[in-house]
């Protein structure tokens, strides 16, 4: 036990100059996930595991090896804790609790809550703002195309949302080419990281210069306009909630009872500010229609 003890704590130390996390480099997981293999993942102990697996694991794609790579997280982890050293990660992620085939089950429901929460408040925008609003088009479908692929095509969707409020429903074709612009820099962002490296620092660093862009046009546009629109300052609430709350990934720390940790945490928080966000869009949309009929009259 003192020679196992005194292994972990020379890994822990060299943790810093090693490359990969310190629970998939701990000898004990290694050896643990290898003999699991050896004795389940081939031959007839290959076909045993397959038929006992619930299907909903095997459609979701979790091998054998996957199991063994679970299953020794677990032992890796009570090693840790009995010996009184701090849980650690296994490739890049603190180990969670499954929970049928969703290895972090919290923030899968907290993300499924958020894209319920999107769908209700955009079947009330469709509902309540009718199509001829100005801003109706960009909310609507633009937002469904740019929504699917990953968060960091949500603050782009959010970066020309702002572009086509403050400058292209004046210049229509500013706002065309700069959509072309966001599309081309999504294309290359994504083409980068799926096909060439994925690169979590440069990654992060666009992240946060493509949302300093929005939050300063946003709040520019904002400050701007609070004192004769008052139904802007929700948008400015909702870009201050969006900073704040994003602090919350920065924290890292073990998942609360191996469930909750500050990513699931973040998604739960934000469910109200969408909320927030398309009563803005509601209260805008019909602001810019009504000043659309008025100046219609006018002429």
């Amino acid at each position: 036990m003192a020679g196992r003890t005194a292994g972990l704590m020379l890994l822990a130390g060299a943790a810093a100059l090693a490359s990969g996390s310190q629970g998939d480099r701990e000898p004990v997981y290694r050896d643990c996930v290898l003999q699991c293999e050896e004795r389940n993942c081939s031959g007839g102990a290959l076909k045993h595991f397959r038929s006992r697996q619930p299907i909903y694991m095997s459609l979701a794609g979790w091998t054998c090896r996957d199991d063994c790579k679970y299953e020794c997280m677990w032992v890796t982890v009570g090693l840790y804790l009995q010996e009184g050293h701090k849980v650690p990660q296994f490739h890049g992620k603190w180990p969670f609790s499954r929970f049928l085939f969703f290895q972090e089950p919290a923030s899968a429901v907290a993300s499924f809550l958020n894209g319920l929460a999107s769908l209700v408040m955009l079947c009330r925008y469709r509902t309540s703002v009718p199509a001829s609003s100005p801003m109706y088009p960009t909310c609507v479908a633009f937002a469904w195309k740019m929504d699917y692929f990953c968060a960091s095509t949500v603050i782009l969707h959010s970066i020309y949302l702002c572009c086509v409020r403050t400058v292209g429903l004046q210049h229509p074709a500013v706002a065309s080419a700069f959509r072309a612009l966001l599309l081309l820099m999504l294309t290359a962002h994504i083409s980068y990281l799926s096909l060439i490296h994925f690169d979590y620092g440069y990654n992060l660093a666009a992240n946060v210069a493509i949302g300093l862009v929005n939050v300063v046009w946003w709040l520019a546009w904002c400050l701007r306009n609070q004192q004769r629109l008052p139904h802007v300052r929700k948008c400015m609430v909702v870009v201050l909630l969006l900073q704040g709350l994003s602090l919350l990934e920065l924290l890292d720390f073990p998942p609360l009872f191996w469930v909750l940790d500050a990513h699931a945490i973040w998604h739960i928080s934000t469910i109200p500010v969408h909320v927030l966000f398309f009563s803005f869009l509601e209260d805008d949309s019909l602001y810019l229609l009504k000043e659309s009929e008025a100046k219609f009259k006018l002429d």
